[in-house]
């Protein structure tokens, strides 16, 4: 039987990475039945809003969705529609696996790390208002629900996929009722893995030891904001946006997307890297339990890549977005 999973292009680049990442996904040999979905600024200007509430019933019917990136106004207009679509469908947990890649050159080696990040609520819930002119007060939101359960998703995926431990990142020396309550839900799930090794660190700090050795870490879990920006930097460590995946998983949906931006510099040219979309597919097709497939895929992203030879213009080659796609189908042959 055929998965059934809509595909969200975006905007800018997202159409070609996205058209890319399909013809690779079905070389790998998977039944997908796909169904276009629409989000983003281009649909706004059209429909007047930037996730239509026909985007989300359909994502509902779905098994997975694959989204390409998405035009967000910055100090105006819409709400992002990555924050709407997580609220609306419960996507709690946003996962960013952080690995190595051969032939993508940084000054890091053999960095594999797993971001998971709180995705419903901190500073991300939006709630605004001004107490007086040249005065505005932001509300800052966490709860013993959705600490418990992030920190239960992070110790969950560490048991699975044989992680050794999970570290616990926070600013509880400054918000000591808000990231406390979050240390305090996570050190009570910590109680019932005790297999895993279970840390804290404040989130500077954090952010400097990743910067002077990323191993030390395995597994990280963060509350929103935080990790809205550890993630990027980790990201920074192999590479870039360009070449990692996330994925937004809800107890009923998941959403797999590229992180990276829309890049409306070249969009059209023919020259875009899809690698970032292919490698969300990776975790995709791990959740539709195609778990050779996704090894397959993984395995001819890192072959053709760890070869040099065919390299986008942002990994400091020549290759238009067809001769990487080809270059991937041939490796999956």
């Amino acid at each position: 039987m055929a998965h059934k999973v809509t595909y969200i292009p975006g905007d800018g680049i997202g159409p070609e990475v996205m058209e890319a990442a399909i013809a690779v996904i079905d070389a790998t040999g998977v039944s997908i039945e796909w169904e276009k979905g629409e989000a983003g600024a281009e649909v706004e200007a059209r429909v007047g809003t930037n996730l239509p509430t026909s985007t989300l019933e359909q994502i509902i019917r779905s098994h997975a969705t694959l989204k390409g990136p998405t035009e967000t106004g910055v100090g105006k207009g819409a709400k992002s529609a990555n924050v709407a679509l997580r609220k609306s469908l419960d996507l709690y947990a946003n996962l960013r696996p952080v690995k190595s890649i051969p032939g993508v050159k940084t000054r890091y080696e053999d960095v594999d790390l797993v971001v998971v990040r709180e995705n419903t609520e901190d500073l991300y819930s939006g709630l605004e208002h001004i107490v007086v002119p040249g005065v505005v007060e932001s509300i800052k939101i966490i709860t013993e629900k959705a600490s418990t359960r992030i920190a239960r998703f992070a110790f969950e995926h560490a048991r699975k996929h044989g992680r050794k431990k999970v570290t616990a990142v926070h600013k509880a020396n400054i918000m000591k009722l808000s990231d406390g309550l979050f240390l305090e839900c996570c050190r009570n799930v910590s109680r019932a893995y005790p297999e895993i090794e279970y840390t804290e660190i404040i989130v500077d700090n954090c952010c400097l030891q990743l910067v002077r050795d990323p191993s030390r870490f395995d597994v990280l879990v963060l509350e929103n904001l935080y990790g809205d920006i550890v993630s990027d930097l980790c990201a920074g460590l192999v590479g870039g946006l360009g070449v990692v995946p996330g994925a937004n998983i809800g107890e009923v949906n998941a959403v797999f997307e590229a992180v990276h931006g829309t890049a409306p510099d070249i969009a059209g040219k023919g020259i875009a890297n899809p690698t970032a979309l292919l490698l969300s597919a990776e975790l995709m097709l791990q959740h539709l339990g195609e778990m050779d497939a996704a090894k397959r895929l993984r395995g001819a992203i890192e072959r053709v890549l760890g070869e040099g030879r065919v390299l986008n213009p942002d990994l400091g080659g020549t290759a238009t977005t067809k001769e990487y796609v080809e270059a991937l189908k041939a490796a999956l042959a």
